[in-house]
């Protein structure tokens, strides 16, 4: 949801008339670089809008949160741990985790306390996995179910109606009722059992055996009371066996209105599961609900509430079912979800967001979630979101309102709104003195620099946006400013550097946009159609210039202006840039590959192999759903069932359609792929000869020297590990002569084996030069130098990549060695200010412990199980810690 918020002034006249065609000279070079005449483009071509404000819960310290959340799960009742899992979820939204966030929902989805909660945290799980379903369906195929977020019984989960007592026969003025009595319906006169009648309800049984005129009248007439003869002889039926016969929905409805209005409870509820059980499809469930809501019958309800949910997000596509949704008074969320209303409208109010932020339903829902809301916390979420998106809508003064009342809670995110309405109306000074204000009474972060910057000029905000990226690194509107100020400037050198910062370890598309952008204005077509084609990698859809022009319709006019590859030129292309690691000029010569008549299987799965490898792991598993589809033949398709499952977390599935696809034809990518999932999979070292054998196979097997040289690095791998140094170097070397570049990563290691130091620092230092992205490189290298060259690759590391935590780790530790624990502990801070890593947080809560620091200490333990609950050395210092606490 983050380029759902852009900001509003950044949208000025310089886009209301876009022409891409202007950019792009027919004649090559016609338009002279950084000439007086083209400055204009070049303004409009790099505007940076402003950082978006995101619409999500941002604690100022998230690690005393996750704490406060981990301890009142180990003493609060059953009823509460959901709502708590549902508040960890938030933390970790605005952390930008998302496996820990699909985590915390599967957390409270198991630890549900009723049917409501299981039924809206399975549907949550249900719609975060939306484009899953290929994954169950082949995991049929391995004899595995796979349906564990299906839908619920919801009737059987909820406890049937019992019947406290009976009512024994009541005699008037001391002469017995009359045994039978008859109902006349207009023409018609059901005759029924005076006693059976009675006990459906206290009404029926006051009417029937107490002092009414009713008890001793042998016939009643019910004409005035809605109900048709079929269906009271139904009523005088199940009076005696207690059991609904099949029958239509019409008069099941009829039914229940009558049992509702005379408190039969027993048949009252017998209608509520029946009409239940005939729900099979949306229409179904949107003809019932309202009557489920208007007769407090909550099976019904929540049965139609359960076909919704789990069809989101498509349902909210539906007028109808937002109509019956978004206007629900409190009484009717209490019958239709129970106690679990604010996580529904949690779900609702995200769902909706995600299709339109702008929209009506969108306030509706979170206007519900506010209503909902009974915590501090859970008002703070819904209080922020609802105000950016009246913010977005441009209701300004109900936004300020929201914003407030959401800071004034504690939320000191908040002041974001707040400062760009106060700069809205002119108040820029108020602005900044505002954010200077938060920023001098709390533990400074990096998004409170980066908007201060916004109210300020000149040196100040870029000393402001220093200290943003300084305090958090992966802001990514302090890079994108800095270099679109140098590119004004004329130094575009300096521009590309500042920009290929952030790209160098994180893949942003809005950064990727922007990089595209100068090289349009210094009409290098070749470099700027490589990252637009990147772009429609990861986003097909993608709409460049604040949603104005289609990243495709620049790229068609940008191929008039570069040179055509044949296939063969395509296949050198990538070669030469796989062998030097640079991973988005290779996506963006797979792009271009795909146009031509190439076998599209082996390419998608080249693609997601890249998209893995930048962390893109959900476009990588869309790019090998593509390659399945696309496979030329069952064996092919069988080796990408195998990965798709493997990158599932079905290791043992995944081996199976290894072999599956090896019974059919022996190939390089199936003995490539069950070697692969044998290693991760067995525990024993004695699989070591197998994998060894399988990847020899797969060696014998036709293959590109790209794959080739894989499959002799991994060889290598297994090798070191069973001590064969002569084998595994042999691997290597012959990786490296068909320009496998990773294995001079192998090789070093096999000199530092055999103690030679000095040739595992050449080896890696030869890495380091050819390999584009080498901040992994300079990581290891730095394993095989004296402390001092060690110290020097670490900081070259954070600066390559922030985002690598073991360089703060190494640091924290010698600082500690020489005993100075306080810096060592405001090393690891400053990681974990901007990353929930459970390493950074174990090692600084051992930090705190040795030094007596035990709430530090404690908290710090359980903000790390938070992140991973069942790491067991985490369990024994956090019981050791536990124990000490006073």
């Amino acid at each position: 949801m983050r380029t759902f918020f852009p900001s509003e002034s950044c949208k000025e006249t310089h886009l209301k008339s876009i022409n891409p065609q202007s950019w792009l000279q027919v004649e090559r070079g016609k338009l002279a670089k950084f000439s007086s005449e083209s400055a204009s483009s070049i303004e409009s071509l790099i505007k940076v809008p402003e950082p978006p404000i995101l619409p999500f819960f941002k604690p100022v310290d998230y690690v005393q949160v996750l704490a406060k959340i981990h301890e009142e799960l180990e003493s609060c009742s059953p009823q509460e741990r959901s709502n708590l899992h549902l508040l960890q979820f938030q933390v970790f939204k605005g952390l930008g985790e998302v496996k820990l966030m699909r985590r915390s929902l599967r957390s409270a989805w198991s630890k549900a306390s009723t049917v409501y909660e299981k039924l809206v945290f399975g549907a949550w799980l249900k719609y975060e996995k939306q484009d899953e379903e290929l994954i169950s369906d082949l995991l049929s195929t391995c004899g595995k179910c796979a349906k564990e977020f299906g839908a619920i019984d919801i009737a059987a989960e909820m406890p049937a109606y019992k019947k406290l007592s009976s009512h024994g026969v009541v005699t008037t003025n001391g002469d017995p009722c009359p045994r039978s009595v008859s109902f006349r319906i207009g023409d018609e006169k059901i005759v029924c059992d005076r006693q059976k009648i009675s006990s459906l309800s206290a009404p029926f049984h006051t009417m029937l055996n107490g002092c009414f005129t009713e008890s001793v009248c042998e016939e009643i007439d019910l004409s005035e009371n809605n109900i048709s003869p079929l269906a009271m002889r139904v009523i005088n039926e199940f009076s005696s066996t207690g059991l609904l016969n099949e029958m239509s929905p019409d008069l099941l409805l009829e039914i229940l209105v009558f049992a509702n209005k005379f408190c039969c409870e027993s048949l009252k509820d017998a209608c509520d599961r029946k009409l239940a059980s005939l729900i099979s499809c949306r229409q179904d469930a949107l003809e019932l609900l309202e009557c489920a809501l208007e007769e407090n019958s909550p099976v019904l309800a929540a049965s139609c509430l359960q076909v919704f949910l789990r069809e989101l997000p498509g349902s909210l596509k539906d007028s109808q079912v937002v109509e019956l949704l978004s206007n629900t008074t409190k009484q009717q969320r209490s019958i239709m979800i129970g106690p679990a209303s604010f996580s529904l409208y949690c779900l609702l109010s995200e769902a909706s967001m995600n299709l339109d932020p702008r929209s009506d339903e969108s306030v509706c829902f979170l206007r519900t979630l506010i209503d909902s809301a009974e915590t501090s916390q859970q008002k703070m979420v819904a209080y922020h979101r609802l105000g950016c998106v009246k913010f977005l809508r441009k209701d300004l003064d109900e936004a300020e309102q929201l914003f407030e009342a959401a800071f004034n809670l504690g939320h000191t995110y908040s002041v974001v709104g707040l400062a760009r309405l106060g700069q809205i109306r002119g108040h820029k000074r108020w602005a900044h003195e505002k954010l200077n204000s938060v920023i001098s009474s709390s533990t400074p972060l990096g998004w409170m620099y980066q908007e201060s910057s916004l109210y300020c000029e000149g040196q100040k905000r870029w000393d402001d946006l220093e200290k943003a990226n300084e305090l958090d690194p992966t802001l990514t509107y302090p890079y994108m400013y800095r270099a679109a100020s140098l590119m004004r400037k004329q130094n575009a050198q300096a521009a590309l550097s500042e920009i290929n910062r952030i790209l160098g370890f994180k893949l942003a598309l809005e950064c990727l946009e922007l990089r595209f952008c100068f090289y349009l204005a210094l009409e290098d077509y070749q470099l700027a159609i490589c990252d637009i084609q990147a772009i429609l990698t990861l986003c097909p859809d993608y709409r460049v210039f604040e949603g104005r022009v289609a990243a495709l319709q620049l790229r068609t006019l940008l191929r008039e202006h570069v040179e055509n590859w044949t296939e063969a030129d395509c296949w050198l292309q990538l070669y030469d840039r796989w062998s030097s690691v640079d991973d988005i000029g290779s996506l963006s010569v797979i792009y271009q590959m795909l146009e031509s008549d190439a076998a599209k299987g082996v390419l998608y799965f080249r693609q997601s192999l890249l998209l893995l490898r930048l962390n893109c792991p959900d476009a990588a598993m869309g790019s090998l759903q593509l390659a399945r589809q696309h496979a030329s033949s069952e064996h092919e398709r069988l080796v990408y069932e195998g990965w798709i499952l493997y990158d599932t977390g079905h290791c043992e599935e995944g081996l199976h359609k290894a072999e599956e696809s090896i019974s059919i034809k022996r190939s390089f990518e199936a003995f490539f792929l069950k070697a692969y999932a044998l290693a991760d999979s067995s525990l024993d070292a004695s699989c070591s000869s197998t994998v060894i054998s399988l990847l020899e196979d797969a060696l014998r097997c036709p293959s590109d020297r790209l794959r080739k040289g894989q499959a002799l690095n991994n060889l290598g791998s297994v090798y070191v590990d069973c001590g064969k140094l002569d084998a595994a170097a042999d691997c290597y070397i012959n990786a490296l002569k068909i320009r496998h570049t990773r294995a001079h990563q192998g090789l070093a290691r096999v000199h530092f084996l055999r103690n030679d130091k000095v040739a595992a620092y050449d080896e890696m230092t030869k890495l380091i030069e050819k390999a584009k992205n080498n901040a992994s490189a300079y990581e290891k290298r730095s394993e095989y130098c004296d402390r001092d060259r060690t110290k020097a690759d670490l900081e070259m590391v954070t600066r390559l990549d922030p985002l690598r935590v073991y360089p703060y780790r190494y640091r924290a530790a010698v600082l500690m060695d020489n005993h100075k624990e306080k810096e060592a502990i405001e090393e690891l801070s400053r990681a974990i200010a901007f990353k929930a890593d459970l390493h950074l947080l174990h090692l600084r809560a051992a930090f705190h412990e040795h030094i007596g620091d035990v709430m530090g200490a404690l908290r710090d333990c359980r903000a790390a199980l938070s992140v991973d609950p069942n790491h067991q050395e985490m369990l024994e210092l956090h019981s050791r810690v536990n124990s000490q606490e006073p």
